[in-house]
């Protein structure tokens, strides 16, 4: 209630100067409906959401997809009659769902953008949707246990490095009392990590071979060529053999790394910056936390940076009536620029690139800044361009499990196959 003058002020005068104020400038006859990506801000988002009905009378539903879900979860909404009003187009999605989406070009919401470096248009230049949140992931260090253990943070400038540290602090396990590695299940809830995440190191790196085949607005190549799927396997490997849990036992899932991070089982944890909150809610100590790149023994990777870049990107649904618009535009603009909501949302999502929005308290959103401020390369977010994303890591993690179920060369050679030629494959069915 302590903003409901000033919103109803603002109501007031938007009659004479809507066209000119970034206030909400409906008649409170239309609602919204946001359909979430990010299952971790669930809570947070309806939070928001009912701080915001309860100042201005608006109806705003958030729902939120189960973890690697989103596409089908997208699809059986949009069938619907109140369909969602907010939904997450990236990259991939533009030729799926491009022409659902409002043209953002000129709107309130485009005009609070500080960069306009997470902007996704199509190929006739129209601006489908646009950033919410600026995101690193690398591999998380719990530094406290690298000293017990003999080492810093400082020590790591390489693979040969990562891999010497993680392998004598295996060998010394026991007398040490963790592991090198959290556990790297493969379940819905994790697998993402290394079939979206940790893939991208191949992708960056073909990516920096050869952009002008990445050139094609929003739906990158036809085809990989699998040239670093060697790195990807030392690091994978590396990750897996090296963990407190038996690789065998991956494809079962039902582990949780954030706590055995939290709880020093072990130093190393392979994630991104939207964990910061949750490891300082543990427990944990803030400058005892760092995260470094993917080192993968690729040439030059002492100037790696981390994987910095969204996959989170609003879209409006230009198909809702024009009072659901509005209402979805206004509770935007309030989002990024009411001081304690904003604050709420960088609490989940880390960072927001709007122009009001609350500063980053991410100690490692700092340390990726850090990374380019020092002439490192940024790992670009290229995984966004996997096509028919669902169905693409599902065949990855099937083949990902028979791989560490045995980890032949006959088994490496399906994954191989899934990433590299189940991207033409899936590609092509995008694509037509």
């Amino acid at each position: 209630m302590k903003k409901l003058f000033a919103m109803l002020l603002a109501l007031i005068m938007v009659l004479s100067f809507a066209a000119c104020s970034n206030e909400p400038a409906g008649d409170g006859t239309g609602s919204v409906y946001w359909l979430n990506f990010k299952p971790e801000s669930d809570e947070v988002l309806k939070e928001i959401a009912a701080m915001y009905t309860a100042e201005t009378g608006v109806e705003v539903k958030v729902e939120t997809a189960a973890s690697g879900t989103y596409s089908e979860t997208l699809t059986a909404e949009m069938d619907k009659s109140s369909a969602p009003t907010i939904f997450v187009v990236s990259p991939n999605g533009v030729p799926t769902w491009g022409e659902y989406c409002l043209d953002l070009t000129d709107t309130a919401i485009a005009k609070e953008l500080s960069t306009d470096a997470y902007n996704v248009y199509d190929e006739n230049g129209k601006l489908v949707s646009i950033g919410y949140c600026y995101e690193c992931y690398g591999i998380i260090v719990n530094n406290a246990l690298l000293n017990a253990a003999g080492y810093d943070v400082a020590d790591i400038k390489g693979f040969d490095d990562l891999k010497a540290i993680a392998e004598d602090i295996t060998a010394r396990s026991e007398e040490l009392g963790f592991a090198a590695f959290t556990s790297a299940g493969m379940d819905g809830g994790s697998s993402w990590r290394f079939t979206g995440h940790l893939i991208n190191l191949e992708y960056v790196h073909e990516f920096r071979d050869n952009p002008e085949a990445w050139g094609n607005g929003a739906y990158g190549p036809a085809e990989l060529t699998g040239k670093y799927m060697d790195n990807f396997k030392a690091l994978y490997d590396l990750m897996v053999e090296n963990a407190t849990a038996d690789r065998k036992e991956l494809a079962n899932g039902g582990f949780d790394a954030n706590a055995e991070f939290a709880n020093g089982e072990a130093a190393f944890y392979v994630n991104g910056n939207w964990e910061y909150s949750s490891l300082l809610d543990k427990g944990m100590n803030a400058e005892d936390l760092y995260m470094i790149p993917y080192y993968s023994g690729i040439d030059g990777e002492e100037k790696a940076g981390l994987n910095c870049g969204t996959e989170n990107y609003w879209a409006i649904n230009g198909t809702a009536s024009e009072e659901d618009i509005q209402a979805t535009m206004d509770f935007l603009v309030w989002l990024v620029t009411d001081p304690e909501a904003s604050e709420m949302a960088v609490g989940t999502f880390g960072v927001m690139p709007y122009k009001s929005a609350a500063e980053s308290t991410n100690r490692f959103l700092a340390q990726a800044n850090a990374y380019l401020a020092d002439g490192c390369y940024n790992f670009a977010w290229v995984t966004n361009y996997q096509p028919n994303v669902d169905a693409y890591r599902a065949t990855a993690v099937s083949a990902m499990n028979e791989y560490n179920a045995d980890p032949s060369d006959a088994n490496w050679a399906k994954v191989v196959a899934a990433f590299i030629d189940g991207w033409a494959t899936q590609y092509a069915l995008a694509n037509g």
